[in-house]
C-alpha cells in the first residue's frame, strides 16, 4: 500500500472544497425556482379547473376562465416561430457556409449581438411603426408575432450557427470529394447533424415569446377581449398581459386568481419546452458520432 503524500491529500482537500463550492452555488441556483413553483402551486392550484381552462372572463375578469388569453398566446408563439426559425435558419447558413471572413461578415455579427441586447420596449415600438403603421397590419397576432420573431431573431441565429460550426469538417469534405455540391452537403449532412442545436434555439426562443409582454402590449394584445381571434389580423388576449392586468389594474381580484393564471402560463412554457427536449434528445440519440 502507498502512502498518500502531504501533496496528494492538499490536491484531495482542494477538490472536495471545490466539489463543495460548487454543489452550495448549484443549490442556491435551483433554490429560487423551487421556492417560486411551490408558492405558484400553493396559491394557484386551487383556482386550476377546466372551467377555469376552458372558459372566458366574465364579471370584469374577477371570475370565468382564461380560455381566450390562453389561445392568444398558442397563436403568437407559433406565427412567431414560423416567421422567426426560417429566416433565422437561413441567416446562420450563411453566416457558417458562405459568408467569408471579412468587415462585412463582422458588422453583420456585431449587429446581431446588438439585436440580442435591445429592450423589449424598444421592440415594441419597432413593432407599431413597422407592422402596425408602415405595413398596415394593425395591431392585431400577425404584427405581435413579427415584433416577438424580430425580438428572437438572434437567438435562433446564434444557437443555429454554432450547432453548424460543431459539424465536423471532414463531413462536409467527405461530400464534396463525392462530388456533392455545397448546398447539397449542408442540406443532407450539416443540417441534420445540427439540428438538436437549432431545436435548442427554438426552445429558448418559446420562452421568451410566451412570456414577454411590452411588445405584444402596443401591437396585437388587447386588456379584455373574451372573444376568439378568426384570423391573425385580429387581437387577442395574452397570458403575460392578462397575468398583468388582472395583478395590478383589476379592483376586487381574487388573491389566487393571479397565480393561478402564472401557473398555467409558466406550465404551458415547460409543457413546449419538454416536448422541444425529447425531439432534441430522440434526434441526438441518432447521431452517429
Amino acid at each position: 500500500m502507498f502512502e498518500a503524500s502531504a501533496l496528494n491529500r492538499k490536491n484531495e482537500t482542494r477538490q472536495k472544497l471545490f466539489r463543495f463550492g460548487l454543489g452550495t452555488m448549484t443549490g442556491i441556483l435551483i433554490l429560487p425556482v423551487v421556492l417560486i413553483m411551490g408558492t405558484l402551486i400553493y396559491k394557484g392550484a386551487p383556482v386550476i379547473s377546466f372551467e377555469f381552462l376552458f372558459a372566458s372572463p366574465t364579471n370584469g375578469m374577477t371570475a370565468g376562465g382564461i380560455f381566450p388569453a390562453l389561445l392568444g398566446t398558442v397563436l403568437l408563439v407559433i406565427v412567431a416561430l414560423l416567421a422567426s426559425v426560417p429566416l433565422g435558419v437561413a441567416a446562420a447558413i450563411y453566416l457558417s457556409e458562405y459568408a467569408p471572413d471579412n468587415w462585412f461578415t463582422r458588422a453583420i455579427n456585431l449587429a446581431i449581438i446588438n439585436l440580442a441586447g435591445v429592450p423589449s420596449i424598444v421592440h415594441a415600438l419597432f413593432g407599431v411603426g413597422a407592422f402596425v403603421i408602415f405595413f398596415k397590419f394593425g395591431t392585431s397576432i400577425l404584427a405581435a408575432s413579427l415584433t416577438l420573431a424580430i425580438m428572437t431573431l438572434p437567438v435562433v441565429i446564434v444557437a443555429t450557427r454554432e450547432s453548424l460550426q460543431a459539424v465536423p469538417m471532414a463531413f462536409r469534405e467527405a461530400c464534396w470529394n463525392m462530388g456533392a455540391t455545397r448546398w447539397q452537403t449542408i442540406r443532407r449532412v450539416v443540417l441534420p447533424n445540427a439540428i438538436t442545436g437549432i431545436l435548442t434555439g427554438v426552445i429558448l426562443e418559446v420562452s421568451r415569446t410566451a412570456g414577454e409582454t411590452a411588445p405584444i402590449m402596443f401591437t396585437g394584445a388587447a386588456f379584455f377581449l373574451p372573444l376568439l381571434p378568426q384570423t391573425v389580423f385580429d387581437q387577442t388576449m395574452a397570458l403575460s398581459l392578462h397575468l398583468f392586468v388582472v395583478s395590478t389594474q383589476v379592483p376586487g381580484m381574487p388573491e389566487q386568481l393571479p397565480f393561478g393564471v402564472a401557473l398555467v402560463l409558466i406550465s404551458m412554457v415547460l409543457l413546449m419546452n419538454s416536448l422541444s427536449i425529447a425531439l432534441r434528445m430522440y434526434l441526438r440519440g441518432k447521431k452517429k458520432w
